[in-house]
């Protein structure tokens, strides 16, 4: 019997993207507009990558699916690890991080996936968590760039894109994802979220680094994206 997939749909799936973004930024706190600002254009570049398309319009495998929470997983599991202290460092103390977490998930669905062939390691997601172990030594700020695109990006587009995985994986007999499942309203982590990069204490050259590190951010998930275009199994 034919699966029917979800509509996807016809504008940009994230806030960042959207032609509205300007009318909503207004609501926002100053670091949060800027932030906002200043992802739109990789938001839109990421969304219109062949993976991304594919998965909205129902057309992603389930071991793509599967890749790619393998190749999230080691880098969710080191900000866990090492960003809350860090960014409390830097003033931001209402960060709701029990709520945010993802590694329980991501193990979770492993472990549900775990029955798809095994696929190639992940050099884009090395080369990130290289990265991150970087500037958890020497730029903390840059960090939180990170944490803001990874966990934004999750309490937004990643919403849609759970229809959509879960779809695929309905189609060849396997449970949803719990990855994009958050105890929580998402409209209310996101405040939360937002309040919290509005707290941290920034010099004028930090917050600077810190926008342009959410531009590197995005080219990492970009190059996590394109791996996964052309995937094939162990």
């Amino acid at each position: 019997m034919a699966i029917s997939y979800p509509a996807s749909p016809s504008g940009p799936i994230s806030d960042h993207a959207s032609s509205e973004d300007a009318k909503q930024r207004k609501g926002l706190g100053p670091r949060v507009r800027k932030l906002h600002a200043r992802i739109g254009k990789a938001h839109y570049q990421a969304e219109g990558m062949a993976f991304s398309k594919a998965l909205l319009a129902g057309e992603a495998t389930s071991l793509q699916l599967a890749a790619l929470l393998r190749s999230l997983a080691p880098a969710y599991r080191f900000i866990e690890e090492e960003a809350p202290a860090l960014a409390l460092a830097l003033g931001a103390r209402s960060m709701p991080w029990l709520d945010l977490a993802r590694t329980n998930a991501l193990e979770h669905d492993l472990k549900k996936l775990s029955c798809l062939a095994d696929t190639p390691v992940s050099a884009s997601a090395a080369i990130w968590l290289q990265q991150l172990r970087l500037l958890a030594r020497q730029s903390p700020h840059r960090l939180m760039a990170h944490v803001y695109v990874r966990y934004g990006g999750d309490l937004s587009g990643g919403q849609q894109l759970a229809i959509q995985a879960d779809a695929i994986l309905e189609q060849n007999g396997l449970p949803a994802l719990d990855f994009w499942v958050f105890k929580r309203p998402t409209a209310e982590l996101k405040i939360s979220l937002h309040d919290a990069f509005e707290e941290l204490e920034l010099n004028q050259f930090e917050e600077l680094e810190l926008l342009e590190e959410a531009e590197i951010a995005f080219q990492a998930t970009q190059r996590l994206l394109a791996e996964l275009e052309n995937l094939t199994p162990l």
